[in-house]
Order: C-alpha cells, then structure tokens, then sequence
C-alpha cells in the first residue's frame, strides 16, 4: 500500500476531530441539526486551518442518511462514496487551474440536475479567490439564486481579493490560526499513534514554526521522524535538521550589534547563507529570542513559557542581566519592520546586512530611537572614562588560530609566554573565544584585551554581569588559551570601574626589556 503523509492520513473525518475552530464547528453543526442550511459559505483563512476539510466534513453531513449530532456517520452508502470520491454529488474544484469563464459555465450548467444521492449536489471551489473577473460575474447569478439542492462552498487565502457582490452572498467564516498548544497537542497525539518518540521541548518548538498552521507542524514532524528514523526527536535535533539557530548564535548576533562589532554581525550572516539556512526565519526567531529576554528579565519563572532546553536557559538569563529593556525593545522594533520587507525583497541578504550596520553604526540614521540608542552608547563609554576602565577599540585583525593538539598536554611543562604571543592572543581574541563553552564565550567575545604595563593579558569588562562570568570561570579561560598556544601565561580580569596604577616610562621599559626574547636575536657586529 502505498505511503499517505500524515496531514492526510490523519484528516478530521467529524466535527469533533476539527482542532482550534470551536466557534465555526458549533455553528455548522447546530445549523445542520435544524435543517438550516445554506446556499453558500465563504471559508477564509491562513494555509492549514482547517478550511477544506471542514467543507468535505459539511458536504458529508447535509448528505449523511444518519448524522450523529450535526456530524456524518462516515459508514452509510452516500458517506462512503464521497469519502473514496466516486460520488457524483460532491465535486472539489481547484480554481488555481480552472479560473476561466468557460469552467464556471460548466458548473451553471451542471447545477440544472437534480442529485443522484442524497439531498444536495455540494460545489467546493478551493483558492476561490483565483478566479478571474468574468469567471467571478458569470458565477454570480447562480451564486445568489441556486437550485434549492444545491450548496457552494468556496475557500480562500486571500478574502481581500474576492469581489464585494460574492462576499454578500455568502455566509462567511473565518477561521483563526490554531493556538500552538493545540498543535502541540495534535502532535503528541499523533507521535503516539505512530510509534514517534518525542519530547515536549521539541514538539512545542516544531508547533511554533508551524504558525498556526496544522498541516505545516505535520509536515515538519514527517520530514523530522524520517530523517532520525527510530530515533528520539529532542529540541537539538531538531535545530540541527530544520537549519534553525539556537540561543548561541542569537546570543553572539546582539552582543555583536550592541557592542557595534559589525565584522562580526556580517561573519555570522555569512555563516547563516553557507550552511543555507532561510534568513528571514532567522530574523524572526531572532527577534523572539530578544521578546524572550524581556521576559527574562521580568524576574519570574518563564521556563514553561519557553522551548529550549536547561544550558540554553541559562544563557538566556545570564544575557538577560547584560542588556537594558530599551535597548531591547529599540531592535524589536528594527527588526520587526524588516521582517515585512523581507516578505517581498529580491536580495534578502543585502538588506539584512544593510540593517544590521545601521543597528551597529547609529550615527548613520537620523530617527529618533536611533539618537535614543546613540545617547545611551556615549553614556556608557563616558561611565568607563569616568571609572577608568577605557580601553582603546581597535579592531583586531581575525587570525586562523591553530587546531587544539589531539593529545593531552601537560600545562606545567609549558614555556612561559613573551610578549609577542601575548600580543598574538590578543589578535586572535575571537577565534579563542569560540573554543571556550557558553555563556563564556559570548561573554568574552565582544570584550578589548590589551596588554598592560606589566606585559600580561589585561581583559577589561563594561558590567558587573560578565565580570563575574569571567571570574567564575577563571581556570577554563587559562586552560583554553594555553593549550591553543602552547605556553603559560597570566592575566588580569579588570573589573568595571577600577583604575589602574600608571608606572614610568624607565620601570615600562625595564618590563618590556625583560619580557622580550632574545633567544633568536643575532648579534651584528659593525
């Protein structure tokens, strides 16, 4: 037998089984109880709410020889064949492919005989809206006087589109997105039938990418359990597959726009376009990852609210500390209008990076959030010039760092660094960041190492929150960098607003002196 996807497979078959439309079932069914049916209904709505398996559902029923509470029995004789599509009575036009006049006169022409079966002869014209403007005036007429035995019900996307004459001569309802904790729900549902092992993390993240669209959510899940066959579907598999990005990356995007690193903004567009992930779901979920830290910082417990899982969380609460509400609620705003003009952009990259620099470099735009965003940038670089805890922002140049050594390394045996590679750590700052674990590493990653006046890693912080990342995790830190270099070295952690001891140029230079390596200098004698 051959296979049927499960948005088929599992098609509503009653008005019970019809999820997330409660208000539209309740009518249709009280209506078909008193026998007060109408000629024609409108059914408008998003992709994958239900709208043609309701209509198959109410041809069923107005012709069901024994309904069951205003829904079809599925087992008489009229039943069964409009099931299997052998009855004559029930005809399902897709108006995508049949939108010219001559096909609407066929069915003008078709409503003249009386049923063969049952009591109504049921035309469901889909994507109704796709009918060309003779094709809409040549079925008016019908539309508003139909044969007593006849019922029209006509199903668009796009209600805009259909003229006002059809409209009023329908009765028209709307059906809503489903609630992503029904879809949740269906979906567990149907795991359980077919033997998916999932878990609620994961369903809850694949009912969000559905957007209130049922038949999305299953497809996802189909794609999902035949790619991890026999396997248990978790939230990093699923990332992983669909080509989402997780908290990392959106972590590491706003500290990158915060802190005005537009280098980094664009190495990570980049990354996005090579691994062929979708940017526009990117900037919508990243925008969500942002409505996510609002909440965070909100104080209370918002787990149940979100699909992530427990090391992802805590990075968010950690991120949460880092960035102010306005600041949030600033990019939310940016971001969002891009979303729309994304919906129709040719060269959706041009316009992601354009966005982005302009986010990063907000003295480029003259809007009023952007002079809001500029001043509470120059106030804080004015709060680290008044503590002391400036550091020049030069850009460092990214370096290629060389692969960690397969073989554990014994760190005391290590020769002690000079000055040259400390400042080669400084240079090649990014690329250490990314081998060291989260929230670490975001939180190094926009930080200004220098070197100070003793010659060691001086690394300088703007909060207290990454301060006392940084402190925590003191040992990985050290580790990390000295396995990558292999040799010892030590650093300072400057903490917000100290300020440091300024030394003479004669005791810098003595340092100096002494940290330089003169094992490979020649001697020339003149």
């Amino acid at each position: 037998m051959a296979y049927t996807a499960l948005y088929r497979k599992f098609r509503p078959l009653s008005f019970d089984d019809v999820k997330g439309q409660d208000a539209i079932v309740r009518t249709l069914s009280n209506q078909i109880k008193a026998d007060r049916i109408g000629h024609a209904y409108l059914f408008c709505g998003t992709r994958g709410t239900g709208k043609t398996s309701v209509a198959k559902i109410l041809a069923r029923a107005i012709n069901c020889e024994n309904p069951k509470d205003g829904s079809p029995c599925n087992e008489c004789s009229v039943c069964r064949s409009i099931l299997d599509g052998s009855s004559m009575n029930v005809a399902e036009i897709d108006a995508a492919s049949n939108n010219s006049v001559d096909n609407v006169r066929q069915i003008v022409e078709e409503v003249k005989y009386s049923p063969t079966e049952g009591r109504y002869k049921v035309y469901i014209i889909d994507e109704v809206h796709m009918l060309s403007t003779g094709a809409f005036n040549a079925l008016l007429k019908t539309l508003e006087e139909p044969p007593s035995y006849v019922v029209f019900i006509l199903a668009t996307t796009e209600v805009n589109k259909i003229p006002i004459t059809i409209l009023s001569r329908c009765q028209r309802y709307d059906f809503r997105r489903i609630s992503l904790e029904t879809i949740q729900a269906r979906l567990s549902e149907l795991c359980e039938k077919e033997g998916i092992e999932a878990d609620d993390a994961a369903l809850k993240y694949l009912a969000r990418l559905g957007e209130g669209s049922m038949r999305d959510a299953l497809s996802l899940l189909e794609r999902c359990a035949a790619f991890y066959y026999k396997e248990k579907l978790d939230y990093d598999k699923i990332i992983e597959l669909l080509g989402t990005a997780d908290v990392t990356s959106f972590s590491k995007l706003l500290r990158y726009i915060s802190a005005g690193e537009v280098g980094g903004c664009m190495e990570i567009v980049d990354e996005l376009v090579s691994y062929g992930r979708d940017l526009s779901r990117y900037i919508v979920d990243f925008t969500w990852y942002m409505r996510n830290l609002l909440l965070a910082k909100t104080g209370r417990n918002i787990s149940e609210l979100l699909e992530m899982s427990s090391e992802q969380m805590a990075i968010l609460k950690h991120e949460s500390e880092v960035f102010e509400s306005e600041e949030l609620l600033h990019y939310i705003s940016v971001l969002s209008e891009l979303t729309n003009r994304l919906r129709f952009a040719v060269q959706k990259r041009v316009i992601i990076e354009t966005e982005l620099i302009r986010l990063c470099i907000p003295r480029i735009d003259e809007s009023e959030p952007v002079w809001a965003d500029r001043i509470r940038r120059l106030e804080n670089e004015l709060d680290r010039l008044k503590k002391g805890g400036y550091t020049p922002e030069e850009e460092s140049p990214d370096a290629n760092a060389e692969e960690e050594a397969a073989e554990e390394i014994d760190l005391s045996k290590l020769p002690e660094a000079v000055l040259s590679d400390i400042e080669s750590i400084a240079d090649n700052w990014r690329t250490l960041c990314n081998k060291m674990t989260q929230p670490l590493s975001n939180t190094l990653l926009t930080t200004k190492p220098g070197i100070d006046s003793d010659g060691r890693l001086k690394i300088s912080f703007n909060n207290k929150v990454d301060y006392g990342v940084a402190v925590d995790h003191r040992d990985e830190i050290k580790t990390t960098i000295e396995k990558t270099i292999g040799k010892s070295f030590d650093f300072d952690i400057v903490e917000p607003g100290r300020k440091e001891k300024t030394k003479s140029i004669f005791e810098v230079a003595d340092v100096i002196r002494k940290r330089i390596n003169f094992d490979n200098v020649e001697v020339i004698n003149q």
